[in-house]
Formats: C-alpha cells, structure tokens, sequence
C-alpha cells in the first residue's frame, strides 16, 4: 500500500513540476527586471517585492513538494529582510538563498519539463497499453488497436503482442515514474537546500547571535547593578565619614582614620566609575553609538569628520567594543600620526563596518606598543576582524567589522 502510495506522489508531482516549468521562465526574468526598473526608473519599488514575494512563495511550495516525494523537509533560510527597499534589494541580492532559488528556477525550466514529460509518456503507456489488451475489442474494426503497427483484432493477438507489452509498460510506469520523480527532487534539493557548510554557518551564527545577546543582557545587569547598588552605597559610606569627621576634633586621632577612610572610599568610587566606562561607556546609554562616537570626534586634537548611517539597535557587546576601537584610533591619530585631519565612517548591513582614516605620517608598526593589538584581541572576542593599510608616508586606514546580523 506504501508503494501504491508513493507511486501516485511521484505522477502527482511529476505532473506539477512539468506544469509549472513554463512558469519558471517569466519567474527567472522579473527579478533582474525589477532591479533594472528600481534602479533606472523606480517602478521596481513597486514590482520588487511583488517579484520577490512571488518568487519565494514557489520555491516554497516546490520545497514542500520536494519533502512530499522524499520524505524529508526542505526548510528555506532566507534572511529576514529590514530597511527600506535600497536595503532590502541589497540584502536579497547578496543572500545565497536567492542564487539558489535562481539556478533552481533556470533548471526547472528545462529539467522540470522534460521529466514532467517523461513521466506521462509513461504513464500513458501503461495505461493504454493495458487498456489494449482487455479492451481492443472496443475499436472499430476497420481501425483496430495497433501494437508495433500489428493490429489487435482478436483474443490471441491481444494475448500474445498485447500482454507482453502491457508488462513492459506497467513496469516501466511502476518503476520508471518514481525513480523520475527522486531523481529530479534529487536535483531540486541539492539546488534549493543550503549545503553542510552555509548550515553550520548558520547554526553557528544563531549560537553566536544567542551569546552577543546573553553578554548584552548580562553586560547591562552588571553596569547597572554598579552604578545603582554598588556605587550608591560607596557614596554613602563617603557621606558619612565626612560628616563623622566634620563632628570630631582635628586633634582627635580618630579624625585622621577617618579621613583616610573616606578619601579610600572616595577613590574606590573613582575606580569604580573608570570600571563602568570600560565596561559600558554610559555615553552610550545616553547618546547612543552615533552620539558616542561624535563626542569622541569633537575631543579629538585633530579635527575629525565622524559619518554614520542610520546603524538601528546594535548589541551592546558591539557597541561598547566599536566605541573603545574608534577611541583607541583616535587616540593614536593624536599622539603619533601628526596628521591634520581624520576622518570616521560607519556603516551597517550584516557587519558592522568601521574606518577610521587620517593624512598623517602613516608607518604603523603593530609590534610597538599595544594600541593595535588590544584593538585586534576586542574585535576578535567578538568574531570580527580589524585591517591596517599603513604605507610609509600616510595615509593610514584602520577597517574594522563587526558581525551583527541577529
């Protein structure tokens, strides 16, 4: 009963990937289309997300046509679209996904028709076939059925010419139609379906997302708990002593003791914000990275162009660490670039992408010093990357990237 089942999965879904394969063709043709038309004419704000919903709505349902016959889920990974529809046509165009429904579309178009094709030529073999053999006597007998241009006009040629081939039908539809329908499911897997690797980088990617997402809860609990607990209480500890030694006599030794502990206090919370900033600058609670990174430019000596686009939500982890990075360069443009100008961009898609750029000296030598190389251990902590274009001479350009797609 399996067999018969999967047998009628396997006309079914031959009978509709060779239906839809002329679809494919205007399917394939409409995205680039569409790009063309947002970029030259703009109609494509209107004709690009129809495109790209239509697209992946078929592919979708090829996958679960695909799971049909094989028995296993064909699960899309696209990535989730967000901005406006520049940022959404960049996003579609760089996601593998779409190359693969792309090729799968170009494929189906012929592969699909061929062995949608094959399939029925079988299958109506089989079937008329064996409609000969039971039922030649229903021709009319000056058109009688025909087998191998033998006519079939009585019992023993029905038997002897008919049934053989009525075998042969049924055996080629029984076994043949199935071993179409994997095969060419086969295909749109392989095409459709990310492979080993983009699925372990995917995989990789969530339990990377979930780690920058459980450092920015904790990172904040801790600043905040900090700020709010620890450094309430060391105030008013520091409160306290300095009315207890207001209250006692210079001359009293105990005056003394308690001054030193006060001024102790006093310096604990003074240790105790230095550990807040370079935990979590609260600039950045206050201002956000835009605002950070623009206050870092305006202290910088050397006059400093900061530009950034319009970054949205970035992990804290993220955040903290490019603050700390454009501070860092900023710092070293000062004191040993001898530069006139320096400059800041950063931009945000998957990445975040920092460069931080000036027209001093140039000569960067990373083993001198730890500048560069802290830099280089805080990007990594964080999967990023940072490079140097430091000629003798200038300019030197420090790009930094952050991953911080979640």
């Amino acid at each position: 009963m399996d067999m018969v089942k999967q047998w009628g999965r396997s006309v079914g879904y031959l009978a509709a990937v060779g239906i839809s394969a002329p679809v494919a063709m205007p399917l394939f043709m409409l995205l680039p289309m569409s790009v063309i038309t947002l970029i030259v004419a703009g109609l494509g704000f209107v004709l690009f997300p129809i495109v790209i919903m239509t697209i992946r709505l078929w592919t979708d349902v090829h996958r679960q046509l695909v799971g049909w016959v094989l028995g296993t889920s064909v699960p899309p990974q696209y990535r989730p679209l967000k901005g406006g529809v520049l940022d959404r046509v960049r996003q579609v165009v760089t996601d593998q996904t779409t190359w693969r429904d792309l090729a799968w579309l170009f494929v189906n178009m012929i592969l699909g028709f061929a062995f949608g094709l094959l399939g029925m030529i079988l299958t109506a073999f089989a079937v008329f076939s064996t409609f000969l053999v039971f039922f030649w006597w229903v021709m009319p007998p000056d058109e009688p059925a025909r087998i191998m241009d033998i006519a079939i006009t009585d019992v023993g040629r029905a038997i002897v010419i008919g049934a053989p081939t009525s075998v042969l039908g049924l055996a080629l539809a029984w076994f043949g139609v199935p071993a179409l329908a994997k095969a060419h499911a086969n295909i749109s897997k392989m095409l459709l379906s990310p492979s080993k690797l983009a699925e372990r980088v995917e995989q990789l990617t969530e339990t990377r997302a979930g780690a920058v997402n459980a450092h920015d809860a904790e990172l904040r609990r801790i600043e905040r708990d900090l700020h709010d607990g620890t450094q309430a209480r060391l105030v008013s500890i520091a409160m306290r002593l300095g009315v207890a030694e207001k209250s006692l006599d210079e001359k009293d030794p105990v005056s003394s003791l308690v001054r030193e502990a006060r001024e102790g206090a006093e310096q604990a919370m003074g240790e105790l914000r230095d550990v807040i900033r370079t935990m979590y600058p609260p600039i950045l609670t206050d201002r956000g990275l835009d605002g950070a990174l623009a206050a870092l430019g305006a202290r910088c000596p050397v006059p400093t162009v900061v530009e950034t686009e319009d970054l949205g939500r970035v992990p804290a982890p993220v955040e903290a660490a490019a603050y700390f990075v454009v501070a860092e360069a900023l710092t070293n443009v000062a004191k040993h670039s001898h530069a006139t100008s320096a400059s800041v961009r950063v931009t945000r898609d998957e990445c975040l992408r920092i460069t931080v750029s000036d027209n001093g000296f140039g000569g960067v030598d990373e083993t001198k010093g730890t500048g560069i190389l802290g830099m280089r251990r805080r990007v990594a902590a964080l999967d990023g990357t940072v490079a140097v274009d430091s000629p003798m001479g200038g300019p030197t350009v420090i790009s930094v990237e952050f991953p911080c797609a979640l």
